[in-house]
């Protein structure tokens, strides 16, 4: 924790800015595909984002403050994704098929979450922890296990794979584990980690069931809101 959140927030968003960077020049040097970087950029943005809240102090305003982080880069996102603004390796990182307007879709929806659950949860309960890494974690990887692994698709879902739902759950229950883990760690929420498992495998369970529905686009939306609900019910 240090003692100046201003401070804070320019560590996090240099952090955070430098993620973003590196994967887009890794996308634009033709380093890794553009699906792939745009589900690095999902996966690695949020656990730096939320390890970050461990250097605010206990300031009424640190909440919003942090939340500029990613109030800015989506800010961002849809100045690019409507053209306002030119930036071909932000396009070819974080877009499927090169066309800038998908930004406007998951990668805007993405930020959404994490200005709403930062701003809702902050550091006062794991409920927002729990739905960000549930989605970083846990829908990040679905397209990377199912597309490379997944064979047989779901039946109520032809384009999801079980490979896939299964990262979901296993993807985001190893993520929460892990992040809420340095959080009981620093005391910032009573308890143990440990305790909080059989709960964390409820919410990734039914979180998973949620990404698995037969929609597009909204699973930065969908998936986050359910682990939050799921979270009022069990923590």
């Amino acid at each position: 924790m240090l003692p100046n959140n201003l401070i804070a927030l320019a560590i996090t968003l240099a952090l955070a800015l430098l993620w973003l960077r590196l994967n887009d020049y890794a996308a634009a040097r033709g380093w890794v595909s553009s699906s792939l970087s745009r589900k690095i950029i999902h996966i690695g943005t949020g656990p730096i984002f939320v390890l970050c809240w461990l250097l605010f102090n206990n300031a009424p305003s640190a909440r919003w403050l942090a939340a500029i982080v990613p109030l800015g880069i989506t800010a961002q996102f849809a100045l690019v994704g409507l053209n306002v603004i030119s930036d071909e390796q932000a396009v070819k990182a974080m877009s499927r098929s090169g066309e800038r307007r998908e930004i406007l879709h998951g990668p805007l929806f993405y930020g959404i979450a994490f200005v709403l659950l930062t701003l809702l949860y902050w550091k006062d309960s794991p409920i927002g922890i729990t739905a960000l890494m549930v989605m970083c974690g846990g829908d990040g990887l679905a397209d990377i296990v199912g597309g490379r692994f997944g064979k047989g698709t779901l039946p109520w879902s032809p384009r999801k794979t079980w490979a896939g739902s299964l990262a979901v759950f296993l993807g985001g229950f190893l993520f929460t584990a892990v992040v809420l883990a340095v959080f009981f760690n620093n005391g910032i929420f009573p308890g143990t980690v440990i305790a909080s498992l059989p709960a964390l495998a409820l919410i990734c369970l039914v979180s998973a069931l949620v990404e698995s529905m037969p929609f597009t686009d909204i699973d930065n939306l969908s998936v986050p809101a359910a682990a939050a609900a799921m979270g009022h019910l069990l923590f």
